[in-house]
């Protein structure tokens, strides 16, 4: 099964070395769309779907590091590439982190039962939701290499594409913004959370951050695999 998947992403890059990167973006996005599944689920007590869900995106993040580790594969051959391999390289790094934090969020989030105020609870889904929607601008963003490509980097698509990446650096940083609110919540409440009630939570909050994180890091390092072309 996995040779044939990987004979499968092998005939996509043959065609179009950016769309494997595509395939691997969307992992990364279903990744994070199963996370927020979780994260709801996990807000109203229902450990028996956080359970479930993990395992799915266990999968999913397995699929994307064969898709990884064969894009890897190929670089190491004679491929003409309309970009630097090692820019390509060190953006497909950042991007693989998107599904290797959502994966282990996912797993921090079987361990342990939601009992926190309404305050936090609220934070949490705020959280997600601002998270979930930077990746999925992300997406939008490693869907348009492409069209660059297409058009031979056309200086009207180029630049479309550089504005994508402003909006995904600034997405980011309103989850920040939410990050630190909730962190202080957190810390605000310890004596109901108690110590590992904290240190569970804080984890979670930190993690579920750090998926945002990673996409703008991606973002930055797709812009300079263009302008450095």
């Amino acid at each position: 099964m996995k040779k044939e998947y990987i004979r499968s992403v092998l005939n996509i890059f043959a065609s179009s070395p950016f769309k494997p990167l595509c395939m691997h973006a969307n992992k990364g996005g279903d990744c994070v769309r199963k996370l927020s599944e979780s994260v709801h689920a996990f807000c109203e007590g229902d450990m028996e779907k956080v359970e479930k869900l993990n395992r799915e995106i266990d999968v999913i993040e397995h699929e994307a590091d064969v898709i990884k580790q064969t894009i890897r594969g190929e670089l190491s051959s004679s491929i003409m590439l309309p970009v630097h391999a090692t820019d390509l390289l060190n953006f497909l790094k950042p991007q693989d982190s998107i599904s290797d934090e959502a994966q282990e969020v996912s797993y921090w989030l079987t361990l342990r039962s939601f009992d926190a105020p309404p305050e936090i609870r609220a934070g949490f889904m705020e959280l997600m939701e601002r998270t979930l929607a930077t990746v999925e601008h992300y997406e939008k963003l490693v869907d348009t290499l492409s069209e660059l490509l297409e058009s031979s980097f056309s200086k009207k698509d180029v630049d479309e594409t550089l504005e994508l990446v402003v909006q995904v650096e600034e997405m980011e940083h309103q989850v920040d913004v939410i990050e630190k609110e909730l962190m202080r919540k957190v810390f605000r409440n310890e004596d109901v959370l108690g110590g590992v009630g904290v240190f569970h939570l804080s984890r979670l909050v930190m993690g579920i951050g750090k998926i945002a994180d990673n996409a703008e890091h991606a973002a930055d390092r797709l812009r300079t695999m263009i302008l450095r072309r």
